[in-house]
């Protein structure tokens, strides 16, 4: 199973960007999946989660600014951020806990993350 996350770049405070997630290889389901970030010289925390029925969750820091969506049919989520601050600068991670076959229990799975810089 593999992660890669796309879409982290420069933008300008204020400004949007679009990051995406595309799960692939060879799995039962794929149940929450979602984004945490770490920005340098902290802890890497959590910036959104989405289930596998579409309910979702956000960090206090982002809510009402970003918004992650899911694509069940490509295996894939996106984090849609907007009016982004200096202080979102990090490098984001997209994780997903996914069901193997042949495991009891779900196992969760990172990509290799994607940096985010807010600046001028």
């Amino acid at each position: 199973v593999q992660l890669q996350a796309f879409g982290g770049g420069l933008v300008q405070p204020g400004g949007s960007l679009r990051l995406s997630c595309v799960a692939s290889g060879s799995f039962i389901r794929i149940n929450g999946m979602g984004w945490y970030r770490q920005a340098p010289g902290k802890q890497r925390e959590l910036v959104a989660l989405i289930t596998s029925g579409g309910s979702t969750k956000y960090a206090d820091s982002v809510k009402g600014r970003f918004t992650i969506s899911r694509d069940n049919a490509k295996n894939t989520i996106y984090l849609q951020m907007n009016s982004l601050k200096p202080e979102d600068t990090a490098v984001y991670y997209c994780y997903a806990e996914i069901q193997l076959l042949g495991f009891m229990v779900p196992t969760i799975h990172w990509g290799q993350g994607t940096e985010v810089t807010v600046s001028s």
